[in-house]
């Protein structure tokens, strides 16, 4: 969005999202994005789009990916995003946890943890809604939610953007 990154690197219709995005971006908000890392550690909580291997591009979907992330990241609390789908894998030495859906409740202690709140926009796990993640640190908790909003009238805006309309078709399932 701020011309950091070759649009040329996105697929069609992100790439053509994100022309959009830089046609309409004002210079304050670019100014602010243009001053943000691709990575950052608050309060001890690695934060990172991809992973901390590739804070940009990497997708982290599988228990190895999410356990190389945690070790990478080297805090209690990963928070990745990329892939769009919630996700809350602990580091253990057997597979387990994944996919978040709302309403999933995380007890952090007494393990390292991978999160992926979802997405507000195109979510890729089914569910349209709005999904984010309310973490409290002082009490090792994790809450992933889902907020609905009226993804018609989203996908109408979509379209009077002359934005692809398969970015506006995908809303509704959330996929």
């Amino acid at each position: 969005m701020i011309g950091t990154l070759p649009l040329d690197d996105f697929a069609g219709d992100a790439a053509a999202a994100a022309r959009w995005a830089q046609s309409v971006l004002d210079p304050g908000a670019r100014a602010y994005l243009s001053g943000l890392a691709s990575s950052a550690v608050i309060e001890g909580v690695g934060l990172y789009h991809g992973s901390p291997r590739d804070p940009v591009w990497e997708y982290v979907l599988s228990w190895e990916a999410a356990r190389d992330a945690i070790h990478d990241s080297g805090t209690d609390v990963t928070i990745v995003g990329h892939s769009h789908v919630p996700l809350a894998i602990p580091w253990t030495e057997i597979p387990e946890g994944g996919h978040a859906p709302a309403g999933t409740e995380t007890d952090l202690a007494g393990a390292r943890w991978l999160l992926n709140p979802g997405s507000v926009g195109q979510p890729r796990d089914g569910d349209p809604g709005a999904a984010w993640l309310l973490l409290d640190l002082a009490g090792h908790r994790a809450w992933f939610r889902r907020t609905p909003y009226d993804v018609e009238r989203t996908k109408a805006a979509i379209r009077e953007a002359a934005l692809p309309n398969a970015l506006a078709e995908r809303l509704a399932h959330g996929v």
